[in-house]
């Protein structure tokens, strides 16, 4: 049955979920009831305007008007996911928010499909029966949070005091770590968890627009300020702030956040008369904080006012027994977004993601597995599918510290062995090198690892040196 443009309108009218169109200039084309129940906005107010209009706290957005930075133009077929959405009458909405980029026949964009489903209730039904649960085990894992290494447990359990507590959480540890896991799983399961997360990146905006984005502003504080802007103080309100990076700060932001602690009050710039600021703040960083007041670089008021319930992250080099089941998080993930049916990990692959170091810690791992899902032809992921830094020596040795390059050297699909590498820096002797492919089954391959070299530099010395590949070896 083919719908006519009367029928399809209809339709979408009396869908639960809010349904919006952008055209490629990003302006609102469509805005369905539903839409207009959650946001409070009706199409009257949104037709025309810019997809950016829409203040979703997830979408990454830039200063007013730069529609390109719209999400689903940015990044493409975003969500669902998790937002909080700013409502005509000032009050706020969980949403799940979607995003589908639309192309015709020819594959030109089109423009674009957002949907918004409302969670709200849902999600404070959720969160009342996730506290009924709480007769589970302090050290037991958290929302969002995988591996049970006896450093994550304890991770775990501090997790479980802070959100007990009103307590300003500072969550410590090195990039990729998890960190804004970490602060997610604190307000879960605190008292809080019914209101707002928002989360604020510190490095990614210079001193002026980050004064404005954290503590609002009001209309003609500065040049641009067309209009007043509720800051992320301010929309969280009843919830919790995450402060990412809250070392990259100026000392300018530094005593704005000192005030907001001690006193709870703040301005919008621009405004004279103070603001109560009803939030929990939980901040993080990967550099030494105690270092930068040392250096003049940080204040150590608001280095303390910051640390009253510190939690340090372990990196993943220090808790590797949780890498085979990060690994199989990340396969069931890529599975359900590529379509692919990965069922198996080779032991020679699983063996070099626990030898690796992995200075990018849980980040790294996903993107591992993600290189893999874009190389992998079948249902099994093996070593020659994981990025070169891993596989390769001669990249391993300047990613991984000396005492952490051991690798593997498989001789078939049968068998492994550990390899410590050579410390050879040219072309070995002939026995030497006839030695080593005999160890490695004549495997160029494993050699070349071996040696830290590329597969044509082992095969140029075997020209050189006058060794040739036994008939059936």
């Amino acid at each position: 049955m083919k719908l006519d443009l009367e029928t399809l309108e209809l339709l979408l009218d009396n869908i639960g979920c809010g349904v919006f169109t952008v055209d490629n200039e990003r302006r609102i084309t469509s805005w369905n009831r539903s839409a207009a129940e959650i946001t409070g906005f009706p199409a009257s107010a949104m037709l025309g305007k810019r997809c950016c209009s829409l203040k979703c706290l997830n979408c990454v957005q830039g200063t007013a008007g730069e529609a390109e930075d719209c999400q689903v133009f940015r990044e493409g077929n975003t969500g669902p996911q998790e937002c909080v959405l700013a409502r005509a009458d000032g009050t706020t909405a969980r949403v799940l928010k979607s995003g589908r980029l639309l192309y015709d026949k020819a594959g030109n964009l089109l423009g674009a499909v957002e949907s918004l489903t409302d969670i709200s209730s849902i999600r404070t039904e959720f969160n009342e029966l996730f506290q009924d649960s709480a007769g589970l085990q302090e050290s037991a894992p958290v929302p969002g949070m995988i591996g049970l290494s006896e450093q994550m447990r304890q991770v775990y359990r501090l997790v479980r005091f802070a959100a007990e507590s009103e307590s300003t959480v500072l969550v410590t540890g090195e990039s990729g770590t998890g960190k804004e896991l970490v602060a997610r799983a604190v307000h879960a399961l605190g008292r809080r968890h019914s209101g707002p997360f928002v989360a604020v990146n510190c490095s990614a905006l210079p001193e002026t627009l980050l004064e404005s984005e954290l503590f609002g502003h009001v209309k003609g504080a500065f040049s641009g300020a067309v209009a007043n802007k509720v800051g992320r103080f301010e929309l969280a309100a009843g919830g919790t702030v995450f402060l990412d990076e809250i070392g990259d700060i100026s000392p300018l932001i530094q005593l704005k956040l000192l005030r907001i602690l001690q006193n709870r009050e703040y301005q919008r710039v621009g405004e004279s008369a103070g603001r109560t600021a009803d939030v929990r703040v939980i901040a993080a960083t990967n550099k030494d904080l105690l270092q930068a007041v040392r250096r003049g670089e940080f204040r150590e008021d608001l280095f303390f006012r910051l640390k009253v319930f510190p939690i340090a992250i372990p990196p993943l080099r220090d808790r590797k027994s949780d890498i085979s089941e990060l690994v199989r998080h990340f396969i069931t993930e890529f599975n359900r977004k590529t379509g692919k049916r990965i069922s198996l990990i080779k032991p020679e692959a699983m063996k070099l993601l626990l030898e690796y170091c992995w200075p990018g810690n849980v980040r790294e791992l996903e993107h591992a597995i993600e290189y893999a899902f874009v190389l992998i032809q079948n249902e099994e992921l093996g070593p020659f599918e994981l990025p070169q830094e891993i596989l390769r020596m001669e990249f391993r040795k300047q990613f991984c510290p000396p005492g952490q390059q051991n690798f593997l050297i498989a001789a078939d699909s049968q068998a492994a062995v550990t390899a410590a590498p050579s410390n050879h820096r040219g072309q070995p002797g002939r026995s030497e090198l006839l030695q080593a492919l005999q160890q490695y089954g004549w495997n160029q391959s494993a050699a070349a690892r071996h040696y830290g070299v590329s597969r044509v530099t082992i095969w140029s010395w075997m020209k050189k040196l006058g060794i040739t590949k036994p008939s059936g070896g």
